[in-house]
């Protein structure tokens, strides 16, 4: 991930931290994915990569009883959720650390389970896939939400805005054959429904934005990331059916 100055990363627990989700998704399409996986040990060992405050992290801790590592680059982040894991009882099976996704200090072949929702795009969805292979134990599963064309001609519009912030975006049967090439056995696919994009993330969002302009009125860069995320809205608002997140389920072979 890029450096970025302190001002950003400020203007970013304030914006992202607060929100139930830092970005879109739900528990229901959280459980509606976990029920596709194959069988788990009894005892798994599961890594949450770019867990945020870990809304989806503990969901996980309902749906297993298993250890879950939770991993974000943001002290932010990861306080949140320490507090969700000590409120919670989950000292002991939660934990968090702080590493970047593409420089992550385990072991190959440690985990029965990789989960990630809507982070792996920052590596590139194919080097994740790599990276993630070699940490899965042998059958182990991967579940992960990605940024998708539904279309293969999407508007100009929203073609122009993603090109500058994905441009690597691609449609949902590019990954399921990106999927295949990469090792793994698909086991099922679903698109987020558009309530996942609005009720955690989107609407408490736009409810922070009068505000934060104001506590960042002297701020040229901040102003303009605010710009960008009512843009973000606006094109989805316009274009939801064009785009959306795609949860992949799958097995390494």
């Amino acid at each position: 991930m890029a450096e970025m100055t302190p001002i950003i990363e400020t203007l970013m627990a304030d914006l992202f931290g607060p929100l139930p989700r830092q970005g879109p998704g739900n528990a229901a399409s959280t459980r509606k994915a976990f029920s596709l996986l194959g069988p788990l040990p009894g005892w798994p060992t599961v890594l949450d990569i770019g867990c945020g405050t870990g809304a989806q992290t503990m969901e996980l801790a309902k749906l297993t009883p298993g250890h879950i590592i939770a991993l974000d680059v943001f002290d932010w982040a990861l306080d949140g959720l320490s507090r969700k894991v000590v409120d919670a009882g989950l000292v002991g099976r939660v934990h968090t650390t702080k590493q970047s996704m593409d420089a992550m200090d385990f072991r190959e072949e440690t985990f029965d389970l990789i989960w990630s929702e809507g982070a792996l795009y920052i590596m590139g969805f194919g080097e994740a896939l790599k990276a993630c292979r070699r940490l899965l134990k042998p059958d182990g599963y991967l579940a992960a939400s990605e940024l998708c064309w539904f279309t293969d001609d999407p508007p100009d519009e929203a073609q122009e805005f993603f090109e500058a912030g994905y441009p690597d975006m691609k449609t949902v049967e590019d990954n399921v054959r990106l999927i295949a090439g990469c090792g793994y056995e698909l086991l099922g696919h679903f698109h987020l429904p558009g309530r996942a994009w609005w009720d955690a993330y989107y609407t408490p969002m736009s409810k922070l934005l009068p505000s934060l302009r104001a506590r960042y009125a002297d701020s040229p860069d901040a102003l303009a990331m605010l710009d960008d995320t009512d843009l973000e809205m606006a094109i989805h608002r316009k274009y939801a059916k064009h785009y959306g997140y795609q949860f992949f389920v799958c097995r390494r072979g």
